[in-house]
């Protein structure tokens, strides 16, 4: 191939890496937000997440399984935190639900068996007497989830996300906030696969905001010596 020629193509081969890479570039008003005015956060220093969700969404449900995948290899600057829709009183029922579950110490595995009694099996755990019949087959004692949905903890918790979506103007779920700051979701990422790579890039940029070096992935677990044979 003559000299010029292959000048020639290395130029466009360059112009089109550079296309590709601005493309891949998130936009604000397509593939994000900003939220006006930001919130302040309370993630101990690291980069905060928030999803807004509800067991009753579709859309959420969705998500889930690439939210759920993606929190267990978080970076150790970045905390996750799950708020529970609370805009009616079917999607109040199923916040209780949520923060009771956390409070109990049975969210893993029950929030995932919630989205799938919903979305699955037809399951309307909004309804309180349905959701208890639910939760006895789950092993969960009715008089002990009663206790805890009126406790002192829960419903301050409710009352707390119900301030965040108003603060956070969340009129929608699910709705993803990095940071108190960038807003992404499930249309905004063009579905529910290309959310998390958004959210990553948003993670990224909240990270220059706050003057932070990105983190070094969390070291793996030891793994523990062989049991001796006998």
């Amino acid at each position: 191939m003559p000299l010029l020629s292959r000048i020639l193509v290395l130029a466009l081969s360059t112009l089109g890496l550079a296309a590709g890479t601005a493309q891949a570039q998130l936009r604000q008003g397509h593939e994000y937000t900003l939220l006006n005015p930001p919130q302040a956060t309370d993630g101990g220093g690291k980069v905060e997440v928030i999803e807004f969700f509800s067991y009753a969404c579709g859309h959420c449900y969705n998500l889930e399984p690439f939210l759920a995948a993606w929190a267990k290899k978080l970076p150790p600057d970045v905390v996750l935190k799950r708020v529970p829709g609370v805009g009616s009183q079917a999607w109040s029922q199923l916040g209780q639900l949520y923060y009771s579950l956390e409070a109990m110490g049975k969210l893993d595995p029950l929030h995932e068996r919630a989205f799938d009694a919903m979305h699955k099996e037809n399951t309307n755990l909004s309804n309180p007497k349905i959701r208890e019949g639910w939760l006895a087959k789950q092993g969960v004692d009715a008089a002990q989830f009663a206790a805890v949905e009126k406790s002192f903890s829960v419903q301050s918790k409710m009352s707390r996300a119900v301030q965040l979506m108003g603060a956070y103007k969340i009129d929608g779920v699910p709705t993803i906030v990095v940071n108190g700051k960038y807003v992404t979701s499930n249309a905004h990422a063009g579905g529910p696969d290309k959310v998390i790579p958004v959210v990553e890039q948003l993670i990224a940029m909240a990270r220059k905001d706050m003057g932070l070096t990105a983190a070094a992935p969390a070291p793996a677990a030891a793994a523990k010596p062989a049991a001796a044979k006998k």
